[in-house]
């Protein structure tokens, strides 16, 4: 956003700097919601996040380019 708007490259602990110079702080919630269902939140992450982890590509050898094929 920063080099979109003001057309700045900036990294991530230069961007932490300045927010910190200026009062800001990395925010936290003090507490959980009163709305939270824990059995809900239970239940999906031993139903739904196993099939979210699982969906990624397997690691292994390949071309990091969409154009050219891995040759062996």
């Amino acid at each position: 956003m920063i080099c979109r708007r003001l057309g700045l490259s900036l990294s991530v602990a230069t961007v932490w700097r300045l927010l910190k110079r200026h009062g800001w702080s990395w925010q936290a919630p003090s507490r959980r919601a009163l709305e939270r269902d824990e059995r809900a939140v239970e239940l999906w992450k031993r139903e739904v996040w196993p099939r979210v982890n699982a969906s990624r590509r397997p690691a292994g050898a390949g071309s990091s380019s969409r154009t050219k094929q891995d040759y062996r």
